[in-house]
């Protein structure tokens, strides 16, 4: 099965990528790293007006979507050029809020969702089942969004559909234990983290209670599918670039008087990475138009682990100099390391695709 992008997503993704391009992103990534997010904000902003962050919001809040295929085909570009920032936080908090607004409690919605649209706000989120609430660049958010921890929340609610006596008016998944969205506090200082472009934060207890019930739980549910997702066309981005860049360089890196691209064992070596995240290119784009959670934790899943798999290659073909921090290439290795287990583990999403397919009558 092909997934061919129409001539318009391809136009938009072209157009993400010179704007990128002309952005010197490595300098935008090592400040946000160092905590100075000014040019970070100023990218972000001008990621907003090319309308990425309106995809997320429907156009009843001041956005455009939800349009999911545009979302991955955006969110490719961001992982090609590595850009900092809580962009997988702001698409999901957009999508738990559009869903709580879609089970009748437009409160939060109203109030928040216009401003993500614009730009003008950045989101962190944090959702169950987490150990810690640890939430991304949570000191330079906007919005800090944190959900308490429920007994259950699966992957997708169409894969795990609840009996008709445990369903509430709206159809959602019912909870012995109302799920509670809050606005938390500012947290403390960040975490040291694999990627320093990824701060991470504990979030602090309490704060604004925005909702509660059963539908939180939902909301979440499909704000988590959403985040693999993204997180997944990220990943594929991150992946792209190491390639390019590794191609590039053995091409330029000479042993025994020629390329060492032109040796057979390092020919190999890029097919396989190349083939790697090609496979996962159209589960990417099988699952933003499905949007189920066994396909989205499918696609998270295939693409992390393509992009980990290319950067290992990435650095040992580069040899020395690909270890060394001030060497842009560094940039997308760590990142490639933390998006395979940013929101859910290979092995957790494994286990939704399990659990989802055995589920299946």
């Amino acid at each position: 099965m092909r997934f061919l992008l129409a001539p318009e997503q391809r136009a938009f993704a072209d157009s993400l990528d010179a704007m990128l391009t002309a952005a010197d992103t490595p300098s935008v990534v090592r400040a946000w790293g160092r905590g100075a997010p000014m040019s970070g904000r100023a990218l972000w902003s001008r990621i907003a007006e090319a309308g990425v962050f309106a995809l997320a919001v429907p156009e009843a809040y001041e956005g455009m979507g939800p349009r999911p295929v545009e979302l991955a085909v955006a969110f490719v570009e961001l992982g090609r050029h590595a850009v900092p920032g809580p962009l997988v936080e702001t698409v999901a908090a957009a999508t738990l809020l559009t869903e709580l607004a879609a089970r009748d409690d437009t409160g939060p919605a109203k109030r928040l969702l216009p401003a993500l649209a614009s730009g003008a706000s950045t989101a962190t989120l944090a959702l169950p089942p987490t150990p810690v609430p640890y939430a991304l660049d949570a000191d330079v958010a906007d919005v800090r969004l944190a959900v308490s921890p429920a007994p259950e929340v699966p992957a997708d609610p169409a894969d795990a559909p609840a009996p008709a006596h445990a369903t509430g008016a709206t159809g959602a998944p019912q909870s012995a234990t109302a799920a509670e969205l809050r606005l938390a506090p500012p947290p403390g200082p960040p975490r040291p983290s694999l990627d320093p472009a990824r701060r991470l934060s504990p979030l602090a207890s309490g704060g604004e209670l925005l909702a509660t019930g059963p539908h939180v739980t939902a909301a979440a549910a499909r704000a988590l599918t959403t985040a693999r997702l993204v997180t997944a066309a990220q990943a594929l981005g991150v992946g792209l670039a190491l390639l390019d860049r590794t191609v590039a360089y053995v091409k330029q890196r000479t042993q025994f008087g020629v390329p060492i691209g032109s040796f057979q064992a390092v020919k190999h070596q890029l097919a396989d990475a190349e083939l790697a995240l090609e496979f996962a290119r159209p589960l990417v784009l099988g699952a933003a138009v499905t949007m189920t959670g066994r396909d989205v934790a499918a696609a998270k899943v295939t693409a992390c682990e393509a992009a980990y798999a290319t950067a290992r290659t990435a650095l040992q073909l580069h040899g020395a100099i690909g270890y060394t921090a001030e060497y842009d290439l560094s940039l997308w290795l760590t990142r490639a390391r933390a998006l395979r287990t940013a929101w859910g583990s290979p092995d957790t999403c494994r286990a939704a695709v399990l659990s989802a397919t055995a589920a299946r009558p």
